[in-house]
């Protein structure tokens, strides 16, 4: 069954699991931010400066713009994710429960994910833009015929972002820049009974909530930024944006075992958008050849555990989680085929957000690998369109839970051990429009 891939499914039942569905970029994370970048596997993106939207990855490349600058664009994301496996039923509370396969095919679902951009020339040093996008979403929808949904069957967040930038050019060869981050968020996780439970000779039916939580937040954070141009040729960015803490408020559901009845509840959830930095350069090889290439850090080892803070029911560990810093690796480069036709490619390696022990169903987190290709093309002076193709490659990836964590045998208890596999890729496909005034 499929979901919206926009929006980021982050968490499970509290106690019980955490759901998530394989992003474009590690963990929660979505690096979809512009068409043109897509075309080169977002290789370089801090020193790049094409258009408008390069100040979302870099706001300091606003000054390499000149005039006024809009750019508009929209990239749809096919997202093909599976897992499965096998729930041991003798390794719950009831023993008898026989072994049954736990299989969910493509659960992520399509979407398109916008974004726009607005840059302005102040003067010869000073460069001002707005931007509007998304760093981090996802979602995911098992189902409650999914044989492990005691482990989690769904969940969502979406995030949405809005940037205010300043870049000033301190000297002829360095520039800086900074901007502030608004951002919105809202999620919901749960997990119901599988039709195999501990509990179902007891009245506990297939579906029956387990736990469930929604709930939304604002928060701020910041950016800055600084590129080098070295020689006319030769350039380096560096890039860093904040952490911003997101305390989810809301509605909850929570089911007594003595009893089986659901409890509602009220209370919130903190999660953390890690911060991130980006290292970057860009090479005009020759008069039509360019290279640029990227390192990206993400500091996912703040992602410890999530813990649900509830307002009459006693407050509890949702899920540990024990995050890992990611990193990524991308190389692109650009031809200029002639005066109006541009064209762009790229691969980048992105490493997983957990260890081996620490993937669960339904965060499947694995390395990936991109594969993409672009071009621009100017229709006039002031007019360019931009298009972007990448295939991303999921690295097929072995899954066991429990983990040995009590969240997870509590989990394991309602309905077995889930031993089985994550597969997937991901296509990607980008337009944007730009417009120079």
């Amino acid at each position: 069954m499929k979901t919206n891939k926009t929006l980021l499914s982050f968490a499970v039942a509290c106690g019980l699991a955490t759901v998530s569905s394989t992003a474009s970029a590690a963990g929660f994370q979505l690096a979809e931010y512009s068409a043109t970048g897509l075309g080169r596997a977002y290789a370089g993106e801090a020193a790049m400066a094409d258009n408008a939207s390069a100040q979302w990855r870099n706001p300091a490349m606003l000054t390499y713009l000149e005039g006024t600058q809009v750019s508009v664009g929209a990239i749809y994301v096919d997202p093909n994710l599976d897992v499965e496996g096998n729930v041991d039923g003798s390794k719950a509370l009831n023993p008898r429960l026989p072994k049954s396969r736990a299989d969910s095919s493509d659960f992520a679902n399509d979407a398109v994910i916008p974004n726009l951009y607005v840059s302005h020339r102040y003067s010869d040093q000073l460069a001002i833009g707005f931007a509007l996008g998304t760093n981090y979403g996802m979602e995911t929808e098992l189902g409650t015929g999914f044989a492990a949904s005691h482990f989690g069957d769904e969940a969502s967040i979406i995030t949405k972002e809005a940037n205010l930038n300043l870049a000033y050019q301190v000297a002829p060869t360095v520039s800086v820049g900074g901007g502030i981050r608004y951002v919105v968020g809202e999620g919901s996780f749960g997990a119901t009974a599988p039709a195999l439970n501990s509990a179902a000779h007891l009245g506990l039916k297939e579906g029956t909530t387990l736990k469930y939580m929604e709930g939304d937040d604002t928060a701020w954070g910041w950016q800055v930024g600084t590129a080098w141009q070295i020689t006319q040729n030769h350039r380096v960015g560096l890039s860093y944006k904040s952490e911003v803490e997101l305390a989810l408020s809301g509605d909850a559901k929570i089911l007594n075992p003595s009893n089986f009845q659901v409890l509602n509840d009220t209370g919130s959830m903190n999660l953390a958008l890690p911060q991130t930095a980006e290292l970057a350069s860009f090479h005009q090889l020759t008069d039509q050849l360019a290279m640029h290439m990227s390192l990206n850090w993400t500091d996912w080892s703040s992602f410890k555990q999530l813990y649900a803070d509830l307002n009459t029911l006693p407050s509890q560990t949702v899920k540990v989680e024990n995050w890992e810093d990611n990193y990524r690796f991308a190389v692109g480069a650009t031809y200029q085929v002639d005066s109006k036709l541009a064209v762009r490619t790229g691969v980048a390696y992105d490493t997983s957000a957990v260890s081996a022990k620490n993937r669960t169903i339904t965060i499947p987190e694995t390395d990936r690998t991109w594969l993409s290709l672009g071009a621009s093309y100017d229709f006039t002076k002031q007019f360019t369109l931009d298009g972007g193709f990448t295939y991303i490659i999921a690295k097929d990836a072995p899954i066991t839970e429990s983990r040995g964590y009590a969240s997870d045998d509590a989990a394991q208890a309602v309905g077995g051990q889930f031993v089985g596999q994550t597969t997937g890729h991901v296509w990607l496909i980008g337009v944007q429009a730009n417009y120079r005034f």
